[in-house]
């Protein structure tokens, strides 16, 4: 069974947006598209700029050099990750 990386990858920041409101954040998953910098892949988090990650082995040095990247004036970068078939 072939796996959909996006499709993975938008399912963890469905997940990690539903995570994040069960502790009373108002946040929700940010539609990619085109590879759009500046736009977090979960955004409600006060000055946060948020890269999710759902891998098995994360390159963390990548994940922050994106999200720093990415990151708007005033924002902390920060990522995010949960380790396939894990909870």
């Amino acid at each position: 069974m072939a796996i959909n990386s996006r499709d993975k990858g938008r399912r963890g920041e469905v997940e990690l947006a539903g995570y994040l409101r069960e502790y009373g954040y108002n946040t929700e998953r940010m539609s990619q598209y085109c590879g759009k910098t500046g736009v977090p892949d979960v955004q409600g988090l006060p000055f946060l700029h948020i890269e999710c990650k759902r891998v098995e082995r994360l390159n963390i040095e990548d994940a922050m050099a994106k999200s720093k990247r990415d990151a708007r004036e005033g924002e902390i970068p920060t990522v995010m990750h949960r380790k396939n078939h894990t909870t």
